[in-house]
């Protein structure tokens, strides 16, 4: 139980370090360098699971460095969002790689259920730290508890548990990588939604475009590897 609530510390880091990272740049700057987690979990993986490291997955690890590059040259004014979007990044794969070491025999509710009342917990103690809770923010309208019951309920504890029960057949490397697939969807869906404020420049699409190029080409790379091996 305190292993999986010290896991929900570092989740509750993950969160924080996200939403700040929305918040002093924009969702499409953040869900690109949130694909970095692949980048860093491959880097990890193997070291932790103890499992061999396959020479691709440092190939498409470099592959996300110069799409990361290609972001920052051309998106400077988004240096802050950028470097707390690559932390976020950093913790989810460290989370997803711990969790996928605990899962083996474990109920993944069971898992999820400590791991999010450990993340409450580092939640509510840096909001009252930081002087982010007042009493006023409780005023709240219908609609607000409609949306955050679904990205409570949906958005976060179903699709956390599916995670955690996946990780029971497949690497974290592979979970993160689907993961992955987040700003395909969400970039798109953060410019109908927000506008102009989401349009970025030819250099910073150029960069995510190589990011998620290389989500898809994971899994046909290594089936051609393990084809001439």
């Amino acid at each position: 139980m305190r292993t999986y609530l010290l896991v929900g510390f570092v989740v509750a880091a993950h969160w924080i370090t996200f939403f700040h990272a929305i918040k002093v740049s924009n969702v499409s700057v953040t869900l690109a360098c949130l694909s970095t987690t692949t980048l860093f979990t491959g880097i990890v993986e193997p070291i932790v699971m103890k499992r061999k490291f396959y020479w691709i997955e440092a190939v498409l690890g470099v592959l996300i460095i110069v799409g990361l590059l290609l972001i920052f040259e051309f998106e400077t004014r988004y240096k802050l969002g950028i470097m707390f979007a690559l932390t976020s990044a950093f913790l989810a794969g460290v989370f997803s790689i711990i969790n996928k070491k605990l899962t083996p025999g474990k109920d993944a509710q069971l898992i999820s259920f400590y791991e999010m009342l450990g993340g409450f917990i580092v939640i509510t103690l840096y909001l009252i730290l930081s002087s982010g809770f007042k009493i006023e923010k409780l005023s709240i309208t219908f609609m607000d508890i409609v949306y955050l019951l679904v990205l409570g309920s949906v958005c976060t504890a179903y699709a956390f548990t599916t995670v955690i029960e996946l990780m029971k057949k497949i690497s974290a490397y592979v979970v993160v990588l689907s993961i992955n697939l987040e700003p395909v969807y969400g970039v798109i869906l953060a410019y109908f939604i927000f506008g102009s404020s989401e349009y970025m420049s030819t250099g910073f699409y150029s960069g995510a475009l190589i990011i998620i190029s290389c989500v898809f080409m994971y899994q046909p790379l290594m089936r051609w590897f393990h084809k001439v091996a």
